[in-house]
């Protein structure tokens, strides 16, 4: 046992022994290991210290060449600003010496007008000396010189007046006889807001109402018109102002009329064939209407044509009217001896706008030259359609004689419903609706109502005020009045300043 303890205690020995013998070497190794390492660290911080200087160098020469520059640059300005005091101060010193010389020269000027009037005194009294003449009578002689003068001239130009005149006779004699026909007169049914149908049996009416008034109402709803069922025996009244509608509507009655079966559905398919067919009417109107004066209309034109059929104003049929106008207008063509064709087709088209006005905004006049140049019309014609209610100035006799024949047709006595003292009072209530604003002057009615024109007072309305015053006598007009088509308002501001030269 001892000798196994022995052996044991040798053993552990030599294994101290050989851990120690083995640990020198790495002590030294690592010792140099920490020495080279040192080393490193000290080179690197040399070398990272020389870096950081030569940064701080260059931030040091960059800092110092900037502030270099800018004292250069804020030199140069001061030498700028000193350059320029001194040239304000030379300027200075050179106005007041032209202040100086200005003051000189205007007491000199005082001086020698002074002298010029005392001349001019001396002078006036010796010529009047020397030529035995007085201030008044020179003035007598010199008038009667321009006045021998003047009458040279002026035989001059009455020659040439006269001569200008012979060469533009004929024209101005076509133009006054074709404005001075005023005396045709013809007879003229006027056609009223309303339709009378009649009924096969008073059982229809009972028919027509329905169940709780849904025939009527269904009826009503889709053609916009009012039937009137009353005590009338066998007969209803249909009230509409819009012709189309009233057509319609009397059309899609007789058919239910005739059919005898009047519920919603049926009365909803009559109205679609109605207007189907009244479609194909006014074509065929427009084209019959063309046919009868001999005249080739465009597609276009002929329907718009027909459109007048069912178009009143002041109760006359326009499509009647303007067949009238045609007539008139060929037959005062011909007495004039200008081209009757051209006049016929000016007269048949020129109320052709109020087919669309209702469409277009803009007098019918305008739409309707507009119309008709599209479609190929010639100028002429389209001329004397966009004059003939003076939107412009007439440039040829044809528009002057279109004129004439629409006044014909339209002011004598019957063709129209309203009467001279109504027509008399809405100019009047026009005008006096827009007198009644802030500012206004005076007010005139022009071109029977359709335009208005407005002076202001120029002290009491700028720019601004005279055009938000013609925004509100419009509305004011729409809200108050009752008129056909448009009413065009002109608002006039005008300042005038007059002094006399002596």
């Amino acid at each position: 046992m001892l000798e196994y303890i022995g052996i044991g205690i040798s053993v552990v020995a030599a294994i101290c022994l050989g851990y120690l013998l083995g640990s020198i070497p790495r002590r030294r190794k690592m010792e140099q290991l920490l020495a080279a390492a040192r080393e490193d660290a000290e080179q690197l911080k040399k070398e990272k210290i020389l870096e950081g200087r030569q940064q701080v160098q260059e931030l040091r020469d960059e800092l110092e060449e900037r502030a270099k520059r800018r004292e250069e640059e804020l030199a140069r300005m001061e030498e700028r600003i000193l350059h320029r005091e001194d040239r304000l101060g030379k300027k200075s010193n050179y106005l007041e010496k032209i202040e100086d010389s200005l003051r000189q020269d205007g007491e000199e000027l005082e001086q020698l007008k002074e002298v010029g009037t005392r001349l001019l005194a001396e002078g006036k009294a010796h010529l009047e000396k020397t030529a035995g003449w007085s201030q008044q009578e020179a003035r007598e002689q010199l008038l009667k010189l321009v006045e021998a003068e003047s009458q040279r001239f002026f035989s001059r130009k009455v020659e040439e007046v006269e001569q200008r005149a012979k060469e533009e006779a004929k024209q101005r004699a076509a133009r006054v006889i074709a404005t001075a026909v005023q005396r045709y007169a013809a007879e003229y049914v006027e056609q009223n807001a309303v339709s009378s149908v009649p009924l096969p049996s008073e059982e229809f009416k009972g028919r027509i109402i329905g169940r709780e008034g849904r025939n009527i109402k269904t009826f009503e709803a889709l053609t916009g018109v009012e039937l009137l069922v009353d005590d009338t025996p066998e007969m209803v009244v249909l009230s509409c102002f819009h012709p189309l509608r009233r057509e319609v509507a009397r059309m899609a009655l007789v058919r239910l009329l005739e059919d005898g079966r009047i519920h919603p559905a049926q009365i909803e398919e009559k109205v679609q064939r109605a207007k189907a067919r009244l479609a194909e009417r006014i074509k065929e109107e427009g084209k019959k209407a063309a046919f009868d004066l001999g005249i080739d209309l465009h597609p276009e034109l002929a329907t718009l044509l027909g459109r007048l059929q069912y178009r009143t104003s002041y109760g006359q049929n326009q499509l009647a009217h303007s067949l009238e106008v045609s007539w008139i207008a060929k037959m005062l063509a011909d007495e004039l001896g200008i081209d009757a064709a051209a006049a016929k087709r000016a007269g048949l088209l020129h109320d052709i706008g109020k087919a669309v006005d209702h469409e277009v905004d803009g007098p019918h006049a305008v739409i309707g030259a507009e119309l008709a140049r599209r479609y190929g019309e010639s100028p002429e014609v389209v001329q004397a359609i966009l004059a003939h209610h003076e939107d412009v100035e007439p440039d040829s006799v044809l528009a002057i004689l279109i004129q004439a024949a629409d006044s014909l047709s339209a002011a004598r006595p019957g063709a129209r419903q309203e009467t001279f003292e109504r027509y008399v009072q809405r100019l009047h209530d026009l005008e006096e609706l827009c007198r009644s604003f802030p500012g206004v002057q005076e007010a005139y009615a022009l071109q029977a109502g359709r335009e208005v024109r407005v002076m202001v007072q120029p002290e009491r309305a700028n720019d601004e005020v005279a055009a938000k015053l013609a925004y509100d006598i419009a509305r004011a007009i729409e809200e108050e009045l009752s008129y056909p088509g448009e009413i065009k308002v002109n608002v006039i501001r005008q300042t005038q300043f007059t002094e006399s030269a002596k």
